[in-house]
């Protein structure tokens, strides 16, 4: 892993359809900025994060032109359909200098958030186990639905986690992995689902259940409560 830090993919190209309106999601106001600019501070005020690559949607016309934060180099490329596929060209789009080998994160854009100490925890614990992901165990009670929205069965929750961002896997293998499910035309969900399919187990680092996915019009409430409580 280079010492002077690691890149992170931030794909932003989705249009954020559940919370409505006409602007991309990560392009709301929270807290007097748009949502994507919390979570670009947040990781590159991070020692361990050495630049950004922001993907951005073929139209963004919303983009406020960010070319360093932090003193950190922030870079663009054009993202695709699915998250997936912006995660690729992201990965493709990094500099030359960064090696096949070397590790790079992944982080939701619409997740501001994260806790650094959290970061810090998934970088040294993901690079002694080849690649990992923040998450959190299934502490909830977990029901299965019928399709009249009735409660059918009790899931068990042993081992059971949710899956949160940054994720953290080596450039090369991940890219294959990636353009593997894509060949094979499987849809992806997170950067760990395409390496669970490549045959590898990515560790799972629990991190605080606070590191939100802002997806409806009431989780920009509670990021905005909560970026004040989670440096």
């Amino acid at each position: 892993m280079s010492m002077s830090g690691l890149w992170c993919v931030v794909p932003a190209a989705g249009r954020g359809a559940r919370v409505g309106g006409d602007i991309p999601k990560q392009y709301l106001p929270l807290a007097g900025r748009p949502l994507i600019l919390h979570t670009l501070d947040r990781l590159g005020s991070h020692p361990g994060i050495a630049g950004l690559m922001v993907v951005l949607g073929a139209n963004d016309g919303l983009w406020p032109g960010l070319t360093e934060l932090h003193g950190k180099p922030v870079h663009t490329v054009l993202g695709g359909a699915e998250r997936c596929d912006s995660v690729l060209a992201g990965l493709r789009g990094l500099p030359a200098d960064v090696a096949g080998h070397d590790f790079v994160l992944v982080h939701d854009a619409a997740r501001p958030c994260v806790r650094k100490a959290d970061i810090a925890r998934l970088i040294a614990q993901g690079a002694a186990a080849g690649g990992g992901l923040l998450g959190a165990p299934l502490r909830d009670t977990l029901k299965r639905a019928n399709a009249d929205g009735r409660s059918e069965v009790t899931e068990p929750r042993d081992h059971r986690w949710r899956a949160f961002t940054p994720q953290m896997f080596r450039r090369a293998e991940l890219e294959r992995a990636l353009q593997s499910a894509a060949t094979q035309g499987v849809v992806v969900s997170d950067e760990a689902m395409a390496m669970e399919k490549s045959g590898f187990s990515p560790f799972l680092v629990e991190g605080a259940e606070d590191n939100i996915k802002v997806t409806t019009p009431a989780d920009f409430a509670l990021a905005e409560f909560l970026l004040e409580k989670t440096l």
